[in-house]
This record gives C-alpha cells, sequence and structure tokens, in this order.
C-alpha cells in the first residue's frame, strides 16, 4: 500500500505565482552517475548535461477536482537533472530526474513524502523583495540568490555554452515529464505536467551560492542560464507505470 501512494495515485492541482529556475551545464559523464540505468542525460552538442534548480511559490495546491479553498500554499524547491528516457513501446520521452527536494512547511513534507518518492526535507526559505532585486535565501539548506529586477534586456550569463536564449529555452524547464525508477520490479514512474500561459522571461543574476550543487562534486560546472515564469496554471497527472527493457 505505501509504495502504491507514493506513484502519485491522483492528479494535482496548483498555481505557480511564480517559478524560478537557475541551470547548470555540467560535462554529461558527470551527470551520468547521478542517474538510474534507464534513464539518459539530456544533452546539448552532445557535450552539455544540465542540472537545475527550480525555486516555486505554490497557490492553492491539492488533488484535482477539490476546490480552491482547501489548497494549500508552499514554497518548492527541486534539484533535477535533464533526462530522457525510451518507454517500452519505444516512445522517447524528455523530462527531469529529481535528486533533492525541499519545502517551507512541514505539512507538504508529510504529505508529499506519502505520495510521492520525491523525499521532502522542511527548510526555512526566506524571500526578499526590493525595487532593484530579489533575494532567495535558506540558512538550513546554505544557499543564496539575488537576482537584478531589471526590464532591460538580459545577456546570457557569460559561462554558458548556449549561443543565445533561444538555445537557452529548451533547457529551461520545466519539461513534460518526470521520472522515478523502482530498481527492484524494474519500473519507471512516469508523471506528466500540464501548464498553460508558460512564458520564461530570461533574468539577471547578481550572486548566487548553492551549497548543495558544490555537494555534489561535480566538475566543470558553469551557470547556463536563469529564467522566471509568473502567473502559471499547472497540474500533474496520475502516475503512470511503464516497465523498463534493457
Amino acid at each position: 500500500m505505501s509504495s502504491f501512494l507514493k506513484n502519485h495515485p491522483f492528479a494535482v492541482d496548483a498555481f505557480f505565482d511564480s517559478s524560478t529556475v537557475l541551470a547548470y551545464a555540467v560535462p554529461k559523464e558527470e551527470l551520468e552517475k547521478l542517474i538510474p540505468e534507464c534513464l539518459e542525460i539530456d544533452t546539448f552538442d552532445n557535450k552539455w548535461g544540465f542540472v537545475a534548480m527550480a525555486m516555486v511559490q505554490t497557490k492553492n495546491l491539492r488533488p484535482k477536482g477539490f476546490p480552491k479553498f482547501m489548497g494549500n500554499d508552499f514554497f518548492l524547491i527541486g534539484f533535477r537533472i535533464f533526462v530522457r528516457y525510451t518507454t517500452s513501446t519505444g516512445k522517447r520521452l524528455r523530462g527531469l530526474y529529481i535528486i533533492k527536494s525541499e519545502t517551507n512547511k512541514k505539512k507538504m513534507e508529510f504529505f508529499g513524502n506519502i505520495f510521492t518518492h520525491y523525499k521532502y526535507t522542511t527548510v526555512d526559505i526566506e524571500q526578499i523583495i526590493t525595487a532593484e532585486k530579489t533575494e532567495i535565501r535558506s540558512k538550513k539548506s546554505n544557499f543564496e540568490v539575488q537576482i537584478e529586477n531589471t526590464k532591460e534586456d538580459v545577456d546570457l550569463p557569460l559561462t554558458s555554452p548556449f549561443a543565445n536564449w533561444k538555445e537557452a529555452r529548451r533547457f529551461a524547464g520545466p519539461l513534460p515529464f518526470t521520472f522515478t525508477y523502482d530498481k527492484t520490479k524494474e519500473e519507471v514512474l512516469i508523471i506528466e505536467g500540464v501548464r498553460s500561459n508558460w512564458r520564461p522571461t530570461p533574468i539577471k543574476i547578481i550572486k548566487e551560492s548553492i551549497s548543495f550543487i558544490d555537494q555534489l562534486n561535480l566538475k566543470g560546472v558553469a551557470l547556463a542560464n536563469a529564467f522566471k515564469v509568473e502567473q502559471v496554471p499547472y497540474w500533474w497527472k496520475k502516475g503512470k507505470i511503464d516497465k523498463w527493457t534493457r
């Protein structure tokens, strides 16, 4: 029963007040050791893989079909790797593999760990917005991100492997699918996300210090892009199990 509950047994509805994503380019060989055997790294120029930190302020998160007043507001942080998966029917899917999940409320940790495999932990999350910049930080998780609030055109990070924002947009997330692997059963849980009004805006990062990225001990890590979206209706479909065929 516990295994069944963790497999996203029902659809979930939410509204994203905002979602801020920083993606880091890493030589693909460095990321291959962090993903299960059923997945492959989604690459750029067949050289770079990407690990991203997504910081999302959700509103009215609840089982789909429930009224909004029964929902809850949470701040969610997810660290994920861009991957591809080939289904048992030969369909190629592009998506994300989650390696760490955080939230600002114990309630989300409790229910998130009942109904998902994402292993949520609760941390302090502080967001400070002024006319000049936005700061998102956590003492417990030991990260700090500072974003310049500007309406001017933003250049790609100097360390980015992309030639332009059009290339970078392909690795802005979220991707349509999220994957979890059960090695014992050789089964892949596929979660499909559905969104509307998804218009990512490039943002200028003043400072980024993220302890978890450092702890991965990856070689050649470089900030590749940073985007923000706002006011996005979003929902996740009920999970589907696919038998992985080698």
